[in-house]
């Protein structure tokens, strides 16, 4: 799925972006951001739970990890991209577990869950998450600074161990507010 700020951060980060890919929520609703055409070089899956475009294969990620293989053809991805995704899940932890178990030892997983944002459905909307609480569901994964951020406006994005939302108070123009 993703939304625009993933898709710059894909953008600016596609030289670590290795084959195959592997996008997890990719039905495209009519205004979903298009990952697979940065790509057209590269083996690229969509999965989705329902069948649509963009969707190569249906498959529900906290399904049994054999499940999963069989319907993945047993294959391993170098890149995997999850956005707008963890927080529909009803077991995010399975769901994570699956994806650590499915990545290439030295692959990379692109992220994208809300923090502050609407409730939105399909199925269900469950979580909102932490540059912590990622770190926790991904117990096996290297978050290296360099390649790890967090973003909260457009293009605009920060290391995951910096803290979010940072606001520039001495630039309100509100003398209460403004820094001393």
């Amino acid at each position: 799925m993703g939304d625009l700020n993933q898709f710059y951060f894909v953008l600016n980060n596609k030289n670590l972006v290795k084959g195959p890919i592997l996008e997890i929520g990719s039905k495209d609703y009519g205004n979903t951001q298009d990952f697979r055409s940065l790509f057209p070089n590269f083996d690229y899956i969509g999965v989705d739970m329902e069948e649509g475009k963009g969707v190569d294969i249906i498959a529900d990620f906290t399904d049994d990890l054999d499940n999963l293989k069989e319907k993945l053809s047993d294959r391993k991805f170098k890149t995997i991209f999850c956005f707008s995704v963890l927080e529909h899940c009803k077991y995010p932890f399975k769901m994570c577990d699956n994806i650590s178990n499915i990545l290439e030892k030295d692959g990379f997983i692109f992220i994208g869950v809300p923090f502050s944002w609407r409730i939105h459905g399909y199925p269900s909307d469950y979580w909102r998450f932490t540059s912590e609480g990622i770190k926790i569901l991904f117990p096996n994964v290297d978050f290296e600074p360099y390649k790890s951020n967090i973003a909260s406006r457009i293009k605009e994005t920060r290391d995951i161990s910096d803290e979010m939302f940072k606001i520039d108070i001495w630039k309100s123009k509100n003398k209460q507010y403004q820094r001393k």
